[in-house]
């Protein structure tokens, strides 16, 4: 996963637009994850709303939902608001209230969110899951905001 942080910012010069890279980013980072779903969201400090600029494998019906999201609601609002990775091991079956309620539609077992941040500002965030149960270790927490902070000069 070391190399990952690297081959993303290839990606990102490779050309073909912001958005195009930072599709291709996702998918990269949902194969080297084993992960189905996965999220970008930009953050306007303004009004305190995530944009989804990014997205591989959600659901139709989820795509509306989470286009905006607000600072401090779902996963990527709460990762946002503590600005610390929100884990989640088995979404289905969280209590927490940290998901919003038609998370579950997405089939995502396990879900993991972390902020993206340009120097000590959080410009977005990097969410990815997965439908089976899994518990992250503190290497892929880390790898995961190593690459999520790879993308920060692209969203800020």
């Amino acid at each position: 996963m070391n190399e990952l942080p690297g081959q993303i910012n290839l990606l990102l010069k490779s050309g073909g637009g912001r958005e195009i890279g930072l599709d291709q980013v996702l998918r990269e980072v949902l194969k080297r994850f084993n992960s189905e779903t996965g999220t970008i969201h930009r953050l306007d400090a303004q009004t305190q709303l995530l944009h989804l600029v990014a997205q591989t494998g959600l659901p139709p019906q989820l795509l509306e939902i989470v286009k905006t999201i607000p600072v401090g609601k779902g996963i990527a609002g709460e990762t946002v608001a503590k600005n610390q990775p929100v884990i989640l091991c088995n979404l289905q079956t969280d209590t927490s209230g940290i998901p919003r309620p038609n998370a579950r539609q997405s089939g995502v077992g396990s879900a993991i969110c972390v902020p993206i941040r340009f120097g000590d500002q959080i410009v977005g965030t990097l969410g990815i899951g997965t439908q089976r149960e899994h518990e992250y270790s503190a290497a892929e927490i880390n790898a995961l905001q190593d690459i999520a902070n790879s993308l920060a000069a692209q969203l800020a």
